[in-house]
Formats: structure tokens, C-alpha cells, sequence
């Protein structure tokens, strides 16, 4: 791979940057294998660094790679000041970030306030001080209910399925929203905050320019932790109210991180991962004053239909219009199915997310983009049960996360296709062989390519400041389509499966299928997108 480092606007220059950037998710487990045990690193990580660049991402985020057991992946922390070995040493955490900072990229990491491990050394005082001990006071302990204390305290469930309960032999019960390996804080307690500041401190002062916030909607508990009285919660999330998300209390500790974030230089963010029952309630998240984004869920889960598409796109704009935040825009994360599946799978479902893309990265705002998704990834829905390790899917059913999660490909025609070393062959979830075609080497050198696609919508990105931050003003278009212009670009958008004539735009920039426009008009193919620049008045 070439690693050239691309011109960048400078790392410590308070530029706004988060207003309008184009952040990857490097999934760390799956990206890049560098020392040879089948499993993702952050040698791995620095070692694709060009990689990241040439595509022309201005920030990576990187998932949890902090000392865990690995209950969930790395969202249960044992340790939030150290890496764990499978992922390298402290060292190579600070090189990474040095070098992605040569290479003109900004650098977010995940931080996990929800909860820890349960081997985090708090929870392990907790569990050896027994009921009533100053340590319990971190976490979220309570007696359980009925004459001897059997069951849970209340009727809470976890999202992994299951109570949200777990009985300790002592009889005490303690809350977990995730795994039991992962028993919740209790943010009340003040030395909880305290230690989180510190832990920001720690990897900012290291020099992180940012945090994506896990949870960022659960620190706080409503008071008394009232039954909800109804089953099934997990489905109730981001549309329902509950007792243990998006409470009130939530503000005031977003409001002491920006305060943190804000007295260092070079603008560096906090992104809320945060679920609520209304767009309204989520936008609180960035007022000025707490948050710089939230991740916009409403527009990952919209379906493949024009009408749909545009009242989210409206919605998520009118939503953070009065706070002053940016949007952002993203088709699939490591929590969710990949969007070429999602959109029908096969060739339909490439065509619709090749459109998707350009429909994004026009959008005003920031945009995320998937590890993958720039190689038109599928989901791999054939996993072998024995190899699935998603301990959302082993407590409850469904088809788990596994699937969005197998490594990339990046060279070579055989598995794991240079995920690993030479010589290397066994990976933590195995590879499809018909991921061949689909590789980075395969893709690189394809000017019709996915790879070929994101890279050129990222540089005209960049080349068209209007295309960022800013107003988006609709055009009429015939149904099954979407029209707007974004200052000197105008985005065409044909969700219909069959093709519609339009009045030509303007001069063809980017498109997603062979577009040949006449004259007059233009036929765009079906299920595409293009960008034009407009035409002069």
C-alpha cells in the first residue's frame, strides 16, 4: 500500500473541523491484523494509515482498545488508561496518534461511562467488601424483592436479553444494562465523575482529539429505579421513555466534559452515541454548551424510499437547526446490519448503497463511514455458529453482530486476503472466499469501483467547501427521486428501480451508474445518484 500522507488542514488548528468532517470507524479487532495472531491491532491500524489518507478521511474513530476481558469486545474496560495485549502496548497507542497525526488525520477514541468490567479493580473492591460497603457505592447495588431477597430488584431488562440483574452470593443484586460482565456506575457518587475526568485528561493530554461517548444517554438512573412495566424493552429503545436512558441528569455531565474539552486547543470533540424518544430530546445532546454531534440514527434506519429518505433528511435538519449543531449521516456502524444487506443484498443492494453514499457525503453535516462500506462489503450472513462470538446473540436470539464485523479484505484472492501476514491464515472470524473481487488491491486500480467512488466523492467533497457545513435547498423532481442543491452542486437521487428523465442539472461530476446526459435532459438509470455542478443562471 502506498502511504503517502495527503494535504490536510493543520491538526492543531481550531478549524471547526467537526462541523462538516468525514470520520471512519476503524472497527480495531477487524481492520488490520499487524503482529499475527488473527486479530485486528493498532499496529495493524498504523500500518493501513496511507490507506486512510489516500481515501480522504479528515479523522478515524477508533473502537475500545483498553485493557478488557473481552466479554464485549472492549466495552467492558478493565483498565481506561492502558490497552489491552491483544491490541498492543501504551506505546503503540501514542504512535498511532502521532502518525495519524502526520498523516493529516484526526484522531476520536471510544470512552465507556456506562459501565465497566466486572473485572475493572472498583467492581472487584465492590464484590469483596459485601452489602452496605463504601466501595458497592460506585455501582448500583440493591436487596432484591420477596421474601428472601429472589428476585430482581426491579423489572429492568438487559439489552443482550435477559434481567438486568445479576445476584451475587451474598444475596445483594447488581444492575447491568449490557452483559453482566458489565455492571453499571452509579453517576451519582462523585468520585465517578472524578475518574472519568480524569481518564479524558489522560488520552487528551496524549493527544486524542476527540471521544465518541458510548451510552451517552444512560449514565443516569431515574430515582427509586421504578418497574416500567412492560416487556420487551430493548425494542423500546429510541421511541419509548425509560427510566434508565435519557434522563435529565445526563446534561449536566456532557456540560462538564465540553468545559474539559474546550480548555484544550485544537477543537476537540465529544460525538454522543445517544437513543431518545424524539428528535427534540436528542438534540439536547448538542446544545452549544454539552456535546459537538450525536450520531443520527433516524437516517441509518430510514428504508429505501425517496419519501422516507427526504422526511428524515428534513427532520434531522430541523431537529439541531435551533441548537446551532451540525447533522451527521451514517449507513451502518459495527452495531448493525451493513447496508448493502439492509437494501436488498446482491447486486440491488450494491447499486442502492453506491447511491446511499453520494446521498450522505452531500448532505449538510458530518458524515461516518463504516470500515468496509467503501468496499461495498456485504454482511456475511453464513457465519458457522461455533466461530460467532457476539454475546448479544448468545443471550438472545436473533443474527447477532458477528456478521458486520469479519475482517477486511485488502490484498491477494485467497483468505483472509492480507487481513494478516504471510503465512498467517486462521483469523478471528473467518473471511468469505467470494470476497476476492472485493478487496482494496482488487478495487485500487477500478475506476468503476466502490473504492473508486468513495475516494472521488471525497475528493470533490473537499474541492467543493458547499458540499460541508451549511444549507441544503430542495429542487422538484418527479416521484422516486430526490433533487437539492448544496450551493454549486446539485445531488440527483433515483430511488425508483426503473429510469426517469429530468432536466439536465448541470455538468456531470460523479455518478453512480453510466449516466449520458442529452441536450436538455438527462435519463437517470435507476436505483443511482449523481453530483453536477449547476448550471450558471
Amino acid at each position: 500500500m502506498t502511504d503517502v500522507a495527503r494535504a490536510a488542514r493543520p491538526v492543531t488548528a481550531a478549524t471547526r473541523w467537526w462541523r462538516d468532517a468525514v470520520i471512519y470507524q476503524v472497527y480495531v479487532r477487524s481492520f488490520a491484523d499487524g503482529n499475527g495472531d488473527g486479530v485486528g491491532d493498532l499496529l495493524g491500524v498504523r500500518s493501513r494509515l496511507g490507506y486512510l489518507a489516500e481515501l480522504g478521511v479528515d479523522a478515524i474513530w477508533l473502537t475500545p482498545f483498553y485493557t478488557s476481558p473481552m466479554a464485549d469486545f472492549g466495552y467492558d474496560v478493565a483498565d481506561y488508561r492502558d490497552v489491552d495485549p491483544i491490541f498492543g502496548t501504551l506505546a503503540d497507542a501514542k504512535a498511532l496518534i502521532e502518525d495519524a497525526h502526520r498523516h493529516g488525520l484526526k484522531v476520536i477514541t471510544d470512552v465507556v461511562p456506562n459501565h465497566t468490567s466486572d473485572r475493572h479493580a472498583w467492581f472487584t473492591a465492590a464484590v469483596a467488601a459485601g452489602p452496605g460497603a463504601p466501595e458497592r457505592h460506585r455501582y448500583i447495588f440493591r436487596p432484591g424483592r420477596g421474601p428472601a431477597g429472589e428476585r430482581p430488584p426491579n423489572d429492568w431488562e438487559s439489552l443482550f436479553g435477559g434481567p438486568a440483574w445479576t445476584r451475587l452470593p451474598d444475596g445483594e443484586w447488581y444492575l447491568h444494562l449490557f452483559a453482566p460482565e458489565q455492571p453499571d456506575l452509579n453517576w451519582d457518587h462523585p468520585e465517578v465523575h472524578d475518574e472519568f475526568a480524569a481518564v479524558m485528561r489522560f488520552w487528551l493530554d496524549l493527544g486524542v482529539d476527540g471521544f465518541r461517548v458510548d451510552v451517552a444517554h444512560g449514565m443516569v438512573k431515574a430515582p427509586g429505579l421504578p418497574d416500567i412495566g412492560a416487556a420487551s424493552q430493548a425494542e423500546m429503545l429510541g421511541t419509548a421513555v425509560l427510566p434508565y436512558f435519557d434522563q435529565d441528569g445526563v446534561h449536566e455531565i456532557h456540560r462538564s466534559w465540553r468545559r474539559l474539552l474546550d480548555s484544550y486547543p485544537g477543537e476537540r470533540i465529544g460525538v454522543a452515541e445517544a437513543w431518545a424518544p424524539t428528535q427534540e430530546r436528542l438534540a439536547r445532546y448538542v446544545r452549544p454548551d454539552e456535546l459537538h454531534q450525536a450520531f443520527n440514527f433516524h437516517f441509518l434506519k430510514a428504508p429505501w424510499d425517496a419519501a422516507a429518505l427526504r422526511a428524515v433528511i428534513d427532520e434531522s435538519l430541523a431537529t439541531v437547526a435551533p441548537v446551532g449543531a451540525p447533522s451527521t449521516w451514517v449507513l451502518s456502524n459495527h452495531d448493525v446490519k451493513r447496508h448493502v444487506t439492509r437494501y436488498g443484498d446482491g447486486a440491488a443492494g450494491l447499486r442502492r448503497a453506491r447511491a446511499a453514499a453520494l446521498l450522505m457525503l452531500a448532505l449538510p453535516g458530518s458524515a461516518y463511514i463504516y470500515q468496509g462500506e467503501e468496499l461495498g462489503l456485504p454482511e456475511v450472513l453464513d457465519l458457522p455458529d461455533e466461530v460467532c462470538q457476539d454475546p448479544q446473540r448468545l443471550r438472545a436470539p436473533g443474527d447477532g453482530r458477528d456478521g458486520c464485523r469479519v475482517p477486511l479484505p485488502w490484498a491477494h484472492t485467497e483468505p483472509p486476503f492480507g487481513f494478516s501476514p504471510p503465512g498467517i491464515d486462521d483469523t478471528w472470524l473467518p473471511l468469505p472466499a467470494t470476497w476476492a473481487p472485493l478487496t482494496v488491491e482488487s478495487q485500487r486500480a477500478d475506476p468503476a469501483s466502490t473504492l473508486s467512488l468513495y475516494r472521488e466523492a471525497l475528493r470533490i467533497r473537499r474541492d467543493h467547501p458547499s458540499l460541508g457545513d451549511g444549507l441544503l435547498h430542495w429542487l422538484d423532481s418527479p416521484p422516486g427521486t430526490l433533487a437539492f442543491t448544496r450551493g454549486d452542486v446539485v445531488c440527483t437521487v433515483n430511488v425508483s428501480a426503473h429510469p426517469v428523465e429530468v432536466p439536465l442539472p448541470g455538468t456531470l461530476l460523479l455518478a453512480t451508474a453510466p449516466t449520458a446526459p442529452e441536450a436538455r435532459t438527462v435519463l437517470l438509470p435507476p436505483e443511482s445518484a449523481a453530483w453536477w455542478t449547476a448550471r450558471s443562471a
